[in-house]
């Protein structure tokens, strides 16, 4: 057995030792600094990611890259304003929604195409994939090069429809009400496609758009929801339909990205890895008790059949011809998010009815 004596002498060596490796890095200057910003707050899962990101790249550098955070709108305070900021080099990393980069890149929108992912396993197969270097490659062309997508992960869990007045079971049920969506053509012809009436308000305004009966609906996460107290508003029925897996769009500078070393491009790389990895999980833990606190408060989930649920898909096609037709690259930037959607439900059930046998 090792005598108490020994024990804190091996302690002391270790402490020493980590002592002098703290010191070691502090002393060493950062030999490259990149600022990233987040329109959010530290309560959100952009801020988790980038915390996690902010530490595996600075150790795993050894201290050669320090990350600087700017949570909030220091630095930028809309999607357009940041990404040209990206551009112009004054911005290094910067998360986006699809909606907020669909300025510059509208074939981004095919992230908020109903039904094609079914679930967060099909969803996070598909985003560590040749999807998104699909998109890169686009943006990058687009962009002259400046603008490089370094991966998706994800930012609020699932877009569910949600409304005031009754459970709604299939889109029939959707029929007249009054639906929030932003001011995007996408999110419209969804709403117009199960039957009710898409009603543009601003975020900020939408609880007293509740209370005032001016929409009667939306299409949120339930941490959203719960977040800005739609239920105090009136808000009661959700319908789990999971129509759009709510993509989160990190960008970085590629003249930044290009000008590090091949070994610290592959800790930055690895460090998206592990961000999104991070983005990934922290959704689904905050939406238990955002889902529980909903129910305690007289809220009603319902979870559609499956059968229930292909009619939604089903009602959902238009969109889905709208899409191709009148965005650039859409047919191609469709196809690509399909296939990979199609392959990663084969891989997965085929590795789960393997896991059950």
């Amino acid at each position: 057995m090792i005598s108490k004596k020994m024990k804190a002498a091996i302690g002391a060596v270790f402490g020493a030792a980590m002592i002098m490796g703290v010191a070691a890095t502090a002393s060493q200057a950062a030999e490259f600094k990149l600022r990233a910003t987040a329109n959010s707050n530290e309560n959100d899962e952009d801020y988790d990611g980038l915390v996690v990101f902010k530490d595996f790249v600075e150790s795993r550098s050894n201290g050669a890259i320090e990350v600087e955070l700017f949570i909030g709108t220091q630095l930028c305070s809309k999607g357009a304003e940041c990404l040209q900021g990206i551009a112009d080099g004054s911005i290094d990393i910067y998360i986006s929604t699809s909606g907020g980069a669909a300025g510059a890149f509208p074939y981004v929108q095919v992230l908020d195409l109903p039904y094609l992912l079914s679930d967060d396993r099909i969803a996070e197969e598909v985003l560590q994939g040749d999807f998104v270097r699909t998109l890169r490659g686009l943006a990058l062309a687009d962009s002259g090069d400046k603008i490089r997508l370094m991966t998706i992960g994800n930012t609020g869990g699932w877009r569910n429809f949600a409304n005031t007045k009754r459970v709604v079971k299939q889109p029939s049920d959707m029929k007249g009400l009054k639906i929030r969506t932003v001011v995007a053509d996408l999110p419209q012809e969804l709403v117009k496609a199960m039957g009710a009436s898409p009603t543009p308000i601003p975020w900020p305004e939408l609880f007293t758009s509740f209370q005032t009966g001016v929409v009667e609906g939306s299409k949120n996460g339930i941490t959203d929801i719960m977040g800005m107290k739609f239920p105090d508003a009136g808000l009661k029925y959700v319908t789990l339909d999971g129509h759009a897996y709510m993509g989160a769009l990190w960008w970085m500078g590629n003249d930044r990205f290009m000008s590090l070393p091949e070994d610290l491009r592959r800790v930055v790389v690895d460090g998206f890895s592990a961000l999104q990895q991070a983005t990934f999980a922290s959704p689904k833990r905050k939406s238990i008790k955002a889902y529980s606190d909903f129910v305690k408060g007289g809220g009603t989930l319902y979870v559609p059949t499956p059968e229930q649920k292909a009619e939604f898909k089903k009602a959902a096609a238009p969109v889905y011809d709208w899409f191709k037709s009148n965005i650039t690259n859409g047919p191609k930037v469709f196809d690509a998010l399909a296939s990979a959607a199609s392959a990663a439900e084969k891989k997965i059930g085929s590795a789960t009815m393997m896991d059950i046998k």
